[in-house]
């Protein structure tokens, strides 16, 4: 067996110098600084009577009071294909950081080989045919280690570990898309199977009417004209009915693919019309500040710049030279009985430089591209936070108009009612012509219609404020899998 301890004493004593070297160096490129940006003191549009400056509410999914709706959000926490190929990429990323972080320790690999060589004569000349044959045998372990004095392996950890934090954000940022689409897409569900329970009802009612044109038609008291504009009026009322449907079936679908199953799985527990989900009073909203932090898009763009940040680093220690501390322990034979004998014994150690100071042009090419990444980054990050408070705003205009909007409109189709009532009672003690019936029937079906789209867009509303806000969402969900299993060396 060879003798090993000679070799191992002299890598252990080569190491301390350059690793303290390493951790003591700096890491080239800016450290980076999160940005700061002014933060308004209140939402403009977050009306006193609306809104409340309370933490935004929980799972606010369950303040609509619908247990089938809290189902299939729960069903779609589990299944959504979007939500799966988003925690797919955060594990990738947090692969990707582990293979980064093994770069600031050595690279140790086996080795070992057998071969046979036959030298020519012309090689050779005055040996014989079984002497030009040669046998060899090796074995080895080999380490390599980048000394990491400029920081470039830090620094691109750093990026690393930024970017799997981003991704972790991605995660949470797909949860409220999924969720809010699908809260939105039940909303719009119920409301278009009220506005189908409104048509039939109509219907119904214009039925009655055209009955009793008929009836008054056979007893010589109406007209033929009457009667057709009876028809024509519950025609067209029938006709809403199966644009109606089909608008309903293709939202029963598109709720079935959210929840990750085929798009007639959920027609049997869909199709009965049920309420819409009732509106809440007031809506907690908190701080514009707050709204900032807790918005995953936000926390995302901020990672990624200060992923792009870090990169500045990585591309400007080429700049540097690198530095590479790499050993062999290993034995060489012509014979597999010779093979760990003394004197079959091999050691290597050497310390390598490589710089590219000669080719510094197109490094500081990469440099400036990374510095327009960085930039980009930054308008990105900045952009987002813009975005998010112009979502948070027109949210709230958008609800409060709403509310107002079906206020006037429960009243209109109250009145409409009421007229369509006194118009056929007034028919048919023969006061006004049928005409006039059909019209208030008419106003009657648009208000009612009119009153059933407006409670939709109220409730579609409050979901994109509560998408606006991103309320709750990481405390409900819980973030993905972190990336802080090891810790990277710090850069001074």
């Amino acid at each position: 067996m060879p003798d090993l301890a000679k070799p191992m004493r002299a890598l252990r004593n080569l190491m301390p110098l350059p690793l303290a070297l390493a951790l003591a160096a700096c890491a080239v490129g800016p450290d980076y600084r999160a940005p700061t940006l002014a933060e308004p003191a209140a939402l403009a549009r977050a009306e006193a009577e609306l809104v409340t400056p309370e933490a935004v509410e929980r799972e606010f999914w369950r303040g609509f009071d619908d247990p089938l709706l809290s189902e299939l959000v729960e069903e779609a926490f589990d299944a959504n294909h979007d939500l799966r190929i988003a925690l797919a990429r955060h594990d990738r990323s947090l692969a990707l950081l582990r293979q980064s972080r093994r770069d600031l320790a050595p690279s140790v690999t086996a080795q070992g080989g057998a071969s046979h060589q036959r030298a020519s004569a012309d090689q050779m000349p005055q040996a014989t045919r079984s002497q030009r044959d040669f046998e060899s045998y090796d074995a080895g372990v080999a380490a390599l280690w980048e000394l990491d004095f400029f920081g470039r392996v830090r620094r691109a950890v750093e990026a690393q570990q930024a970017e799997a934090e981003a991704s972790a954000a991605d995660v949470r940022a797909m949860q409220v898309v999924v969720v809010g689409e699908l809260v939105d897409q039940y909303v719009r569900l119920r409301g278009l199977q009220e506005q189908l329970r409104v048509a039939r009802a109509n219907a119904d009612n214009q039925r009655e009417s055209l009955a009793l044109v008929d009836a008054r038609l056979e007893a010589g008291r109406g007209t033929e004209f009457d009667s057709v504009r009876a028809r024509a009026q519950l025609e067209s009322t029938l006709s809403r009915i199966p644009a109606l449907q089909g608008e309903i079936a293709a939202i029963v679908h598109r709720l079935a693919v959210l929840t990750g199953r085929e798009p007639g799985a959920l027609i049997a527990r869909l199709e009965a019309p049920a309420p819409l989900p009732a509106l809440h009073q007031r809506v907690a909203v908190g701080l514009p500040g707050e709204l900032l932090r807790r918005r995953p898009d936000i926390a995302a763009a901020e990672r990624r710049l200060h992923a792009a940040t870090a990169s500045i680093g990585v591309a400007t220690a080429d700049l540097y030279p690198r530095f590479t501390l790499s050993g062999l322990l290993g034995t060489q034979a012509a014979s597999t009985g010779d093979l760990f004998g003394r004197d079959s014994q091999t050691r290597l150690v050497a310390l390598g430089v490589d710089w590219s100071f000669l080719d510094s042009g197109r490094v500081r090419a990469r440099m400036a591209a990374a510095d327009a990444d960085a930039e980009a980054n930054l308008a990105r990050y900045e952009q987002t936070v813009l975005q998010a408070l112009e979502e948070a705003e027109t949210a709230l205009a958008r609800y409060a108009q709403s509310l107002r909007e079906r206020e006037h409109l429960e009243a209109a189709a109250a009145a409409s009612a009421e007229a369509a009532r006194q118009a056929r009672v007034r028919f048919e003690v023969g006061v006004i012509d049928f005409l006039e019936v059909i019209d208030s029937e008419r106003s009657r079906l648009e208000a009612e219609d009119g009153l059933a789209q407006s409670s939709v867009r109220a409730a579609t509303a409050l979901v994109g404020v509560y998408r606006a806000l991103a309320g709750g969402w990481e405390e409900r969900m819980g973030a993905p899998r972190q990336a802080n299993a090891e810790p990277a060396l710090s850069s001074t």
